[in-house]
């Protein structure tokens, strides 16, 4: 199962109905935590998230609104008797402030530190690209291997069948027949998740080709000196990413507390988004990964 549980969406300041930042990505058996501001330990219950399920942490950068509920997050997972490792990803340049979050959890939980500072892989699966904020910030994209859709009129005409399927997709080939020979290249989900950042490559990047693609939303266009000023995106850039990585869904959030109705944002966003489609995250939002493009019973299904 591949769902994006969204546990707050303000930013700097909360609002009424806006938790600060907090987005659990849960992938097969996986379990993401992205940017953990204040009030995630409490946001977690209402969405019905065990802490126990959290296996790695990824934080963008490390302004308060997207690390401060680190500490309670980490003293929950020892409460609950998490045994296995959690993987703790950060930017290099935010050492100090991550130590000292760490420190003011309560001791017991198998914590593994992943200082980055580069674009590239960090774990399998996972890749950073360099954001552009006031501070240094990373993006992230979550990847399943590319694999093989197998074709049942190919196979037939093949004259492969039965526990033949499974040897050709172990070995690549099964006499003459090859397995290109009878299926399809299906691409790998892809998730990305972009935060604090003005207009910047790596966000481009990480927009690419994404099947669900989350972005920071601040500003209104009509705001557009104030995200300048501040480096975020305002909600027509964040279309803008969208389009040109030819992303299947967008999801906005991040709002500055300026705004009561973020369907406005919603609806700016709309107009420079190309093909996808654009929702603007509410609390608590439980959003499910688009299914595969083609299914089988093909190596990597």
């Amino acid at each position: 199962m591949r769902e994006l549980v969204i546990l707050g969406t303000a930013s700097q300041v909360p609002t009424r109905t806006r938790n600060h930042n907090g987005y659990f990505l849960r992938w097969e058996h996986n379990g993401i935590l992205f940017d953990p501001g204040e009030g995630t330990q409490r946001q977690l219950i209402h969405a019905g998230v065990a802490a126990s399920r959290i296996t790695r942490i990824c934080l963008t950068h490390v302004h308060g609104d997207h690390c401060f509920g680190l500490p309670g997050v980490l003293s929950r997972m020892v409460l609950d008797g998490v045994a296995d490792p959690v993987h703790l990803h950060y930017p290099a340049s935010g050492e100090e402030v991550v130590r000292s979050l760490v420190s003011l959890a309560t001791p017991g939980l198998d914590l593994r530190l992943h200082p980055h500072g580069a674009a590239g892989p960090i774990a399998d699966g996972i890749d950073i690209e360099p954001l552009r904020h006031r501070i240094e910030a990373f993006g992230y994209r979550v990847a399943e291997p590319d694999g093989r859709t197998f074709l049942p009129e190919l196979l037939e005409e093949a004259g492969v069948g039965g526990p033949d399927v499974g040897r050709l997709a172990r070995d690549g080939s099964l006499g003459k027949v090859r397995l290109e020979d009878v299926s399809t290249h299906r691409r790998g989900l892809r998730f990305a998740f972009v935060m604090d950042t003005a207009v910047c490559d790596g966000a481009y990047a990480l927009a690419e080709g994404a099947d669900l693609l989350v972005t920071e939303s601040t500003f209104s266009d009509d705001d557009v000196r104030l995200a300048e000023q501040y480096l975020h995106l305002t909600a027509g850039q964040a279309g803008s990413i969208a389009a040109s990585g030819s992303a299947s869904a967008l999801v906005l959030t991040h709002f500055s507390s300026r705004y009561d109705d973020v369907e406005l944002l919603a609806a700016q966003a709309r107009l420079t988004a190309g093909a996808a489609t654009v929702v603007a995250a509410s609390d608590l939002d439980r959003m499910a990964l688009p299914a595969r493009r083609a299914r089988g019973t093909g190596p990597g299904h």
